[in-house]
């Protein structure tokens, strides 16, 4: 039986008894049924790893004792990705659940000219990436940044490479060709792709064009589609 995998953002000092939330402490001992003297895994979701045990079982604050501690650095190659806000909030959030699991480090909602707009539920979405990264036993929680309009990001975004896909047919680079960078941005456009205008200022800003594939993609398999050519990149 593995051992289950809790989220604790405030896990500071490893070195004294900690009292798990009260999320944690309820699906610890009412979900699973824990007792104590059960190992359990900590993570703060920025590279740490704490194997603990269960000394209190209490359905509201139940306390762990850290055994051992250990840190994951980040992979030299890290991808971030802007993708076009979908007004079937359900087809997004199982796209974020996905890249989670993939890996990705950087999430951008974007409003694009063709976006159809919707109330951006941003704690829902917070709550998707927490369970992928447990459910995928990482410890590095994507940061999910609020909505930003796509020429804002193109004008000011810093990353070593950056790419757009879109739909035009425009000579495009294939990203397993493409050598891997420290951290790369990719672009993904809403089901109508990015505009004329959108694209034209994003390969004035050094964005590089890429394809993803033979067939058009709806927006959340072209970003799962995306993050995983990236991530298997030699």
């Amino acid at each position: 039986m593995s051992v289950p995998f809790f989220y604790e953002p405030k896990l500071i000092n490893a070195n004294l008894p900690f009292v798990l939330s009260e999320t944690t402490s309820k699906h610890c001992v009412q979900v699973l049924r824990m007792k104590v003297g059960q190992p359990l895994n900590l993570t703060d979701g920025k590279g740490n790893l704490f194997n603990a045990s269960l000394i209190s079982a209490d359905k509201q604050k139940s306390v762990a004792l850290i055994d051992k501690t250990s840190f994951t650095p980040l992979s030299n190659s890290c991808n971030s990705i802007g993708i076009s806000v979908l007004k079937n909030a359900d087809r997004f959030e199982w796209m974020l659940e996905k890249i989670t699991e993939i890996g990705i480090i950087e999430i951008y909602p974007l409003i694009c000219k063709r976006t159809e707009q919707q109330r951006f539920r941003y704690d829902r979405m917070q709550q998707i990436l927490i369970a992928a990264m447990l459910q995928s036993e990482q410890v590095w929680l994507p940061v999910l940044h609020e909505p930003i309009d796509v020429i804002k990001l193109i004008q000011t975004a810093t990353h070593p490479q950056k790419l757009i896909a879109h739909c035009e047919d425009d000579a495009k680079n294939t990203i397993n060709t493409l050598q891997s960078a420290i951290n790369t941005l990719i672009l993904i456009g809403p089901e109508g792709d990015f505009t004329p205008n959108e694209i034209s200022l994003a390969m004035n800003n050094k964005f590089l064009p890429v394809s993803l594939g033979n067939t058009r993609l709806r927006t959340e398999t072209a970003g799962v589609v995306a993050i995983t050519l990236l991530a298997n990149r030699s």
